[in-house]
């Protein structure tokens, strides 16, 4: 019979094989597997210390994904959901790219049309605001389908 640890070992790295996980996420897949939760926490420490495992990478491939479709404060949601740290959050935000310019991408994609009414108008700025776009961010994309 293998050693459970290595077979914890292996569950985690077949995980990672498919796509980064975060810390808190593959702890949750792996809770089952693991004899002990040390057990699991040396597994998945010893996977940060190989650079096998980064909350870093997986929340700024994240974002990269994601960023053509959310604003800032639904990518927040979403890695914080995730278990990542606010420290790692801020720092792949900017790897997005400009909101405004992703909020003007997704309004023109969905509406293509100036709103002719302000209960159109208020309809698509809920639409931004669901998909976690900024209020200055959406103002500046109202602004400049008003002009």
């Amino acid at each position: 019979m293998p050693d459970p640890a290595v077979a914890l070992r292996v569950a985690a790295l077949r995980l990672l094989t498919r796509r980064d996980h975060s810390r808190a996420e593959l702890m949750g897949k792996l809770a089952a597997q693991a004899e002990s939760v040390e057990q699991l926490e040396a597994v998945l420490d010893a996977l940060q210390a190989e650079r096998l495992l980064s909350d870093n990478r997986f929340a700024t491939q994240r974002v990269v994904a994601r960023a053509g479709r959310y604003g800032n404060a639904r990518l927040k949601q979403e890695l914080r959901q995730k278990g990542v740290a606010d420290d790692d959050i801020a720092a792949a935000l900017p790897e997005g790219g400009d909101e405004a310019e992703r909020c003007r991408a997704v309004w023109a994609r969905k509406f293509r049309e100036l709103p002719q009414s302000a209960a159109e108008r208020a309809k698509q700025m809920r639409f931004l605001q669901y998909r976690g776009f900024s209020g200055e961010a959406i103002r500046r994309v109202m602004r400049g389908a008003d002009e």
